[in-house]
């Protein structure tokens, strides 16, 4: 069954690297520029060579069923912006087993440290990765340092990203999905300090993307396993050009200078 596993990642990370497109966010609140077709954004995003897709679980069968794609990852955290105090704080709504059956590869969860409800995040997510051990199915954990309590120690240069990164592994998840610290340097230090891939969060938008795509280069170059990039794809209107100038920075080694004329 070991194999399952390895099989599952080897496809999801090919070469150990990946460009993840997240799309769970129209649950969180909608409308969402840029989800208003799902059916023809997924079908982009897989002719563009997107390594796995992020979707929340309805919306993960109706694609499974629809293009028979082998590379969704169920997102299993929810909440939307209603809940007030509580908008913050991810609940668990799915299982290893549920997602098998919905044809997903992989699960994702999300955890927000510092938030005044970090400790059920952190509870449903030791739950999710204790299913999907019994499954042999991989977990991503995005993990963002980014509540009103986060207390980084002054010489963590990192500002909280490293044990993001930390909380994702300790906690039994394949990969984490952190925040990029501002240089290689930092981003380093996140890195070197878990043996599971580390994937790029996409970060702010209103920055031309040839700079994103920089930013990407210098993951890379550090240890870095690539991105899990929603808004920054799937709102743009080039988005099949940004999908493939990250394929060459991230799968063929292209530096962000050449793989910006994609752009054009």
């Amino acid at each position: 069954m070991a194999d399952d596993l390895d099989e599952r990642l080897s496809r999801l990370l090919p070469g150990g690297k990946g460009l993840w497109i997240p799309m769970d966010h129209g649950i969180s609140g909608y409308p969402e520029k840029g989800l208003e077709n799902m059916d023809g954004l997924v079908e982009s995003c897989i002719s563009a060579g997107a390594d796995a897709i992020v979707l929340q679980k309805g919306v993960l069968t109706h694609q499974v069923q629809r293009t028979q794609w082998k590379n969704f990852v169920m997102h299993a955290s929810v909440s939307t912006v209603h809940g007030g105090e509580r908008s913050g704080t991810k609940v668990l709504v799915g299982n290893a087993r549920e997602a098998l059956k919905r044809g997903a590869s992989a699960l994702s969860c999300q955890i927000n440290l510092g938030d005044d409800m970090e400790y059920k995040m952190i509870e449903s997510a030791g739950s999710l990765t204790s299913s999907a051990f019994e499954h042999n199915i991989p977990v991503l954990g995005m993990v963002y340092p980014r509540g009103p309590n986060m207390s980084p120690s002054e010489d963590d240069p990192t500002n909280g990203i490293a044990h993001a990164a930390r909380v994702a592994w300790e906690l039994g998840c394949h990969v984490a999905k952190v925040p990029w610290t501002g240089s290689a340097e930092t981003f380093s230090e996140v890195c070197s300090g878990v043996p599971i891939p580390v994937l790029i969060a996409g970060g702010p938008q209103g920055m031309p993307f040839s700079q994103t795509l920089e930013i990407v280069e210098e993951a890379l170059s550090v240890g870095g396993a690539g991105v899990c990039m929603g808004r920054q794809i799937f709102s743009a209107t080039d988005s099949v050009a940004r999908i493939n100038a990250l394929r060459a920075v991230i799968h063929e080694g292209v530096s962000a200078n050449e793989a910006a004329s994609y752009l054009r």
